[in-house]
């Protein structure tokens, strides 16, 4: 995640939760996190998880597409980005024993709508190259894929992950002789911004 996006979202949620009069604690203890990951995130020191934003982001009552209104990104094109699971950074959260936390993907992508989707893939599976109009992640839980696009073709194995721009013409294929199962998650942008 670029540094200013970063900033823009731990500025949006302090500013969100003055605004509504609720302490760190009060945010922390609705968002079911640590009064500790809250100031760390309101004061830029670290990235949380999509799903720890989301549940933030709920706890302060306010909608993902208000929320993310007006982020910017200094980049221009979206790039597909393959993330390989030993690149993966671990981290903790306090008063977890026995918990092991592997940070995937950080990314903020504004005006958005996000849809969750668990795809299996039987041996043999097969379609032809499609678009769809939305980012797209994929998170592979078990089995092997091979995802092709127009120039290019990516091994996923499980534990790796995937995030692209689905404008891309793209489709997946099992390479295996079992079903292939992957987390999928779309961000759909709003039309005409």
């Amino acid at each position: 995640m670029e540094e200013d996006i970063l900033i823009q979202i731990s500025n949006r949620i302090k500013e969100r939760r003055r605004e509504k009069n609720i302490t760190i604690q009060e945010l922390a203890t609705n968002a079911n996190v640590s009064k500790g990951l809250i100031s760390q995130i309101e004061n830029s020191r670290t990235i949380p998880s999509l799903i720890v934003l989301i549940d933030i982001i709920k706890a302060l009552d306010i909608d993902l597409n208000v929320f993310f209104k007006d982020i910017k990104s200094g980049s221009q094109h979206a790039p597909i980005i393959l993330k390989r699971s030993a690149t993966y950074e671990h981290f903790e959260k306090e008063h977890a024993t026995g918990f092991h936390y592997q940070r995937i993907f950080t990314q903020s992508i504004k005006h958005s709508t996000i849809d969750f989707v668990i795809l299996e893939l039987e041996p043999n599976a097969h379609r032809p190259l499609i678009t769809t109009e939305a980012f797209e992640y994929k998170y592979m839980i078990s089995g092997r894929v091979a995802y092709e696009f127009e120039n290019e073709t990516h091994t996923l194995e499980e534990g790796d992950s995937l995030l692209f721009d689905g404008r891309i013409p793209h489709a997946p294929k099992n390479l295996g002789k079992k079903k292939a199962i992957m987390l999928v998650i779309y961000f759909f942008e709003e039309k005409g911004q």
